[in-house]
């Protein structure tokens, strides 16, 4: 039984503050009976199956009211599953908007989620199935959250992974914080999933090979900060001086996030103790 109890959610990473009437929401089709959730900036994986409609993170409260009521122009089978990619507020607020939905979170993940008690842990590695639908879920390591689950679901061949990587996008702003190898190590457990579509928490859908582009960036800015700091450059310096208009400079937020990722990059290595 789970248990619901009224909390006021944290902003998190990737949280855009909006009010609830200026937000943005389509259910947009990905493949065959999979759909994306857009909710501003943020997406919700919808997968429709004869035996009920399993969602990937609620996003937050209002997100939900709103899908329960539209979910018809897919549908008529209500919400039975929930699964936490993570905990991370902006992604995992709202879940009580789906009270009679099986709940699925990581074993690591919170004894409760905005208030929702998860009635299903899974461990690093589980497959899932509702209907004629397999969802395979596989625990991508520590880095962005410890307790990231990253989504495959088939017959479509559609992974959802949520804020670790994105299509041509980079990573939010200063990294958070986070351990940025420990980050890149998340990149790579999701190069091992076997996927043909790339459907993101954030931005556009891709292919696999987005994925592995997004391990390129990781490593090129990492390689080019630590070469920088090594060289004796501030971060000013390799603010105005790395070089990385002709390969990304069409990516989305390049414009916005380039300094801060250089800057987010520069601070996890030194304190990490990799310039010396």
């Amino acid at each position: 039984m789970k248990r619901l109890t009224m909390t006021v959610a944290a902003l998190m990473a990737f949280a855009l503050p909006v009010t609830a009437q200026d937000a943005k929401r389509e259910i947009i089709p990905v493949a065959g009976d999979v759909y994306l959730f857009k909710n501003n900036f943020h997406r919700s994986l919808i997968v429709v199956t004869s035996e009920g409609t399993v969602r990937v993170d609620p996003i937050n409260a209002d997100a939900g009211v709103w899908l329960n009521d539209n979910l018809n122009t897919i549908t008529d089978k209500p919400v039975t599953h929930l699964i936490y990619s993570h905990s991370h507020g902006d992604h995992a607020s709202g879940g009580a908007a789906h009270p009679d939905a099986e709940v699925i979170a990581h074993v690591g993940a919170p004894d409760e989620i905005d208030g929702v008690e998860p009635t299903m842990r899974v461990g690093d590695s589980h497959t899932l199935t509702v209907g004629s639908k397999t969802i395979e879920l596989t625990n991508l390591g520590s880095g962005h959250d410890a307790n990231m689950l990253a989504v495959v679901v088939r017959p479509e061949n559609v992974a959802f992974i949520v804020d670790v990587a994105a299509p041509k996008r980079l990573p939010y702003k200063n990294f958070g914080g986070a351990n940025i190898d420990d980050w890149i190590g998340q990149i790579a457990k999701a190069q091992t999933l076997d996927f043909e579509i790339f459907a993101p928490a954030h931005g556009n859908v891709g292919t696999k090979a987005d994925l592995d582009d997004a391990m390129t960036y990781m490593q090129d800015l990492k390689a080019g900060v630590l070469a920088g700091l090594k060289s004796g450059k501030s971060t000013d310096d390799m603010v105005s001086e790395l070089t990385q208009d002709t390969t990304y400079a069409d990516w989305q937020q390049f414009e916005a996030w380039r300094s801060l990722n250089i800057q987010g990059m520069a601070k996890y290595l030194q304190t990490s103790g990799q310039v010396n």
